[in-house]
């Protein structure tokens, strides 16, 4: 479930050690944050929203994460997690060409390497 991956990247950025911490950032009773873990209660677009703006997620991946989640039928809920996957994939890429890009203005005697790692990426 992705709202598992959120509450856990969200407590990890904050260094929270309980789930109750959670509860008292988003003004919830921490038996909901119970309620999500155990997939009886979905997180909303703005906690979503929330979470993942201080968790260093994406917005847009959470919330299409959450949606994924609250799909019953199978064949929507999998669209929805490859449209997941496909937002994660393109940052990584992202990044990954910032790296090489980066990495290619300081060291201009291994252009050649860079530009192949650039043509890989693209």
């Amino acid at each position: 479930m992705y709202a598992n991956y959120l509450l856990d990247e969200y407590k990890k950025a904050q260094n929270y050690t309980q789930d109750k911490q959670i509860a008292a950032d988003l003004n919830l009773n921490k038996t909901r944050i119970s309620e999500i873990r155990k997939g009886k209660r979905y997180v909303s677009d703005f906690e979503a929203v929330f979470l993942a703006e201080r968790a260093n997620i994406d917005p847009k991946e959470a919330l299409v994460g959450c949606h994924a989640d609250r799909q019953e039928n199978a064949k929507l809920k999998s669209l929805w997690e490859d449209i997941t996957k496909k937002i994660k994939g393109q940052n990584y890429q992202v990044y990954s060409a910032v790296l090489a890009a980066l990495t290619y203005s300081l060291e201009p005697s291994i252009q050649s390497n860079v530009k192949c790692a650039l043509c890989t990426l693209c």
